[in-house]
């Protein structure tokens, strides 16, 4: 046993200077650091004005909440130019994302917030990603209500008592199967017809 081991030794002593030597990662000569690229900010040309405009667009935008509207008012009253382009390329994006983290907190604590809903809001808020939260509430969360409310609708047709003229709304609502439909059935429709 003791032979086997100080061949074993000897072999992978013999060997490791060719192993070494012949490594190409090793073998090369360190390659000289490439300077960074820093990519141009489409802020760094703007004048004040410009830089003004761009954050009354960002304030004029409905989607902007609380905190992006406190911090852009208090751009325009005293900020400097420096200081308006910094928070465009940086400050924005942070402040958008609290305020768009309070949006689902208060889409989740609505107790008319379904299933889904609640299931993608979670999976967001595990995921912590601001990206994913801002395209969620642009564009996944008009989806997820739409299959929470068509959920509520067919739950509402299950109901032998309803009237038929609620049937018929109810039933006009999933034919015309778009988002808004089912929300303002929900919201207002069934609460216009007799259902009596």
């Amino acid at each position: 046993m003791r032979s086997s081991r100080w061949a074993l030794a000897a072999a992978a002593g013999a060997l490791t200077p060719a192993l070494l030597f012949s490594t190409p990662a090793l073998a090369a000569a360190p390659a000289a650091p490439t300077p960074a690229t820093v990519a141009a900010s489409p802020y760094d040309d703007m004048d004040v004005d410009d830089l003004r405009v761009a954050i009354f667009r960002i304030l004029a935008d409905p989607d902007s909440g609380r905190r992006v509207t406190q911090e852009a008012n208090a751009l325009l009253d005293s900020g400097t130019a420096e200081e308006m382009r910094a928070w465009l390329e940086t400050g924005y994006r942070l402040a958008q994302a609290e305020d768009d983290h309070v949006a689902v907190f208060r889409i989740l604590a609505d107790p008319d917030s379904g299933r889904r809903v609640t299931a993608e809001i979670n999976q967001l808020l595990d995921a912590n990603d601001p990206d994913a939260i801002r395209a969620w509430l642009e564009t996944g969360y008009r989806l997820a209500q739409a299959e929470d409310d068509r959920v509520a609708v067919f739950r509402i047709l299950a109901d032998p008592g309803i009237s038929d003229a609620l049937r018929a709304a109810a039933g006009a609502a999933l034919d015309d199967n778009t988002p808004e439909a089912l929300r303002y059935f929900l919201e207002t429709g069934r609460y216009e017809i007799d259902n009596g």
